[in-house]
């Protein structure tokens, strides 16, 4: 498989999304923003069809209405779970309406609607792999220049927040840079099934209860598994990628309450 150019292309998308979906998510469920990581991708879908009817690089709507969604979600005056909750439905319901409504007055090209739910990760040109390292580049940047006050808000806000972290502010500047995670995720594994990518390792890597550095890493790495091994077995099995991605996260996360079971056992 791997003489074919398209592949090539494929593999190397699935390993820049993976650095950037297993860093993402391990802060998104740290934060109890799950809501968030499934919300993002379809806000994203509403702009990458908005792209569709002005004739603009799909990628890019994606990266522009995701990142206006995150700015609004990350608005700190609603930080208490049940009024961010709202906030993001409230965000996710209007964009899925513009979205469809766009659909709708593009219909001689709404057949792409498909590769914008479920990814098509065997069409990704060099310009695309461009893009996607350059956010990834950018993402992982900037998460390691504001790490340690993330870091800190993540674990205990309200400290963070009586030591002088801005917490306000690095809510916000997260969420935008999931924004442009999600935005990424969602060209391998669609608007629908991208925030697998990101919640799947990262639920087990806090289900083991590992340390921040090595919870990111087995992320990564679980990521990059779920990516890289979907890949292969879609190549085999002719079943999308999303489905092995999806089904994988699963999975993963079965194998680690097995483990920690069987550890809390061997300790008593």
């Amino acid at each position: 498989m791997f003489e074919f150019t398209f592949m090539q292309h494929a593999f190397l998308g699935c390993f820049l999304v993976s650095l950037l979906a297993g860093t993402i998510g391990w802060f998104l469920l740290l934060r109890r923003q799950t809501f968030a990581a499934h919300a993002l991708p379809h806000i994203g879908f509403s702009g990458a069809a908005a792209s569709i009817l002005l004739h603009i690089p799909s990628l890019l709507g994606m990266v522009l209405s995701s990142m206006l969604g995150g700015f609004f979600m990350g608005d700190g005056r609603t930080y208490a779970p049940s009024q961010r909750d709202t906030t993001t439905g409230l965000i996710l319901a209007t964009s899925l309406g513009i979205g469809a409504w766009c659909l709708h007055k593009a219909n001689s090209a709404s057949n792409q609607a498909t590769t914008l739910l479920f990814g098509d990760v065997l069409s990704l040109d060099i310009q695309t792999l461009f893009a996607l390292a350059g956010l990834t580049l950018f993402c992982l940047l900037c998460l390691a220049f504001m790490w340690r006050p993330l870091l800190f808000a993540s674990l205990s806000p309200d400290l963070a927040q009586a030591q002088g972290v801005a917490s306000s502010m690095i809510n916000r500047l997260f969420l935008l840079i999931a924004a442009l995670a999600s935005s990424a995720c969602a060209e391998i594994a669609g608007a629908l099934l991208s925030f697998s990518l990101m919640i799947g390792p990262a639920a087990v890597a806090l289900k083991l209860e590992l340390s921040p550095l090595k919870g990111l890493l087995l992320s990564i790495i679980g990521s990059l598994c779920l990516s890289w091994g979907g890949l292969i077995l879609s190549w085999y099995s002719d079943a999308p990628l999303a489905f092995w991605i999806s089904l994988g996260g699963m999975g993963l996360y079965i194998t680690a309450c097995f483990l920690k079971r069987h550890a809390a056992k061997n300790s008593t």
